[in-house]
C-alpha cells in the first residue's frame, strides 16, 4: 500500500520535530500565546507534540492592556481547557514600573513597548527558548529568520549572526544570557495556516470572521473604535461588516472589510489575496521600510 504525504501533513511534521528538539535541547522554553491563529496553530502542534502528557514549558502573552476583548476572553478560555500554565507579561506593568513610556497622541501604541516587557519576563523567569507564530511570508524581515533564531544578552537580533540550519538539523547551544526565539511554522503561509485550522476544525476567536463593527478610516485602513484610540478631527466612526487577518493591539491593527463568515469562505478569501496581513493590516509595520528590523534587533518577537 504506498502512502502521499500532503503539503500539510509535511508542514505539521517538520513543527512537531521543532517542539520537540526545543524540548531536548533547551532547559526553560516558553510558548508565546496572544490568542490569536498563529498561536492557536501552535499549540495544536505543542498538542500533538506532547500528549497525552503537559507540556514541557508554560505559556506566556505579552499583554499590551488595548487587546480586543474578545480574544483575551478566548486566550483565558483555551489555556483553562487545556489545562497549562499562563504567564501573562504586561505592559501596563512596565510603564508602572517606569521601564517603558507610553506615547500620546491619535497615533499612540503600545505595540513597540512589547519589546521592553518581553525581555524583562524572560529575564524574570529564566527562559532560554520563546516559541512564536512568526511566518516568512508576513515581512521582509521575517523572511530573513532562521527557524532557531539567536538573540544576544541584550535580546537583540542579528540578521547577519545566525546559524545555518542545513537539512533541517538545529543547533540551540547558547552561553548565559543568550536566547533564542523558536519558529515552528516559519515555512507555512497564511493560506496554509487557515487550511491547518479548517482541516483541525481548531476554534478562533469572532473576530477572524465577518461581523459588523464600528469603525473609523485612517490612512487607508479601518480602525475600531475605542477608548485606546483618539480620532483626529474629520474621522468619523460609522459601522461596517469587517474581519481581522491579525490580531495584535488595537491602536494599530486595522480590519478587512469581508462578508466571509466560515472557515471555508474564509480560506477562498485568503486564496484570492496578493497582499500579506501585516502589509494590509498592521499599522506599525508602514511606519518605514524596516520598521519590523529595527524592532527585532532591539529585541521584539
Amino acid at each position: 500500500m504506498s502512502y502521499e504525504i500532503s503539503h500539510l501533513d509535511a508542514l505539521e511534521s517538520e513543527a512537531i520535530h521543532v517542539f520537540r528538539e526545543v524540548a531536548a535541547e533547551l532547559e526553560r522554553p516558553v510558548l508565546l500565546f496572544s490568542g490569536g491563529k498563529d498561536s492557536i496553530v501552535l499549540l495544536r502542534l505543542a498538542e500533538k507534540a506532547f500528549r497525552p502528557g503537559r507540556f514541557p514549558f508554560p505559556l506566556m502573552h505579552v499583554d499590551t492592556g488595548h487587546n480586543f476583548p474578545e480574544v483575551i476572553e478566548f486566550r483565558d478560555r483555551r489555556v483553562a481547557e487545556l489545562g497549562e500554565t499562563l504567564v501573562v507579561a504586561s505592559v501596563q506593568d512596565s510603564i508602572d514600573a517606569g521601564r517603558a513610556v507610553e506615547e500620546t497622541g491619535p497615533r499612540a501604541s503600545r505595540n513597540r513597548l512589547q519589546t521592553v516587557t518581553l525581555l524583562d519576563a524572560i529575564k524574570e523567569h529564566g527562559f532560554d527558548a520563546a516559541f512564536g507564530g512568526a511566518r516568512r511570508d508576513e515581512e521582509r524581515a521575517r523572511a530573513k529568520e532562521r527557524i532557531f533564531s539567536f538573540r544576544d544578552d541584550f535580546g537583540g537580533w542579528d540578521p547577519k549572526n545566525q546559524r545555518p540550519e542545513i537539512w533541517n538539523l538545529y543547533n540551540g547551544r547558547i552561553k548565559r544570557g543568550e536566547n533564542v526565539r523558536v519558529f515552528p511554522i516559519s515555512n507555512w503561509t497564511e493560506l496554509d495556516v487557515w487550511q491547518y485550522i479548517d482541516r483541525e476544525g481548531l476554534e478562533l476567536p469572532p473576530i477572524y470572521f465577518a461581523h459588523d463593527r464600528e469603525v473609523f478610516r485612517r490612512d487607508g485602513m479601518l480602525y475600531a473604535t475605542s477608548p485606546f484610540t483618539e480620532l483626529i478631527p474629520g474621522e468619523e466612526p460609522f459601522n461596517a461588516t469587517v474581519r481581522y487577518r491579525t490580531v495584535g493591539d488595537m491602536s494599530c491593527t486595522g480590519a478587512v472589510t469581508s462578508t466571509a463568515a466560515t472557515l471555508e469562505t474564509v480560506v477562498a478569501e485568503i486564496a484570492a489575496t496578493r497582499i500579506t496581513e501585516r502589509g494590509e493590516t498592521r499599522a506599525d509595520d508602514r511606519a518605514s521600510e524596516a520598521a519590523m528590523e529595527d524592532r527585532k534587533r532591539e529585541g521584539y518577537f
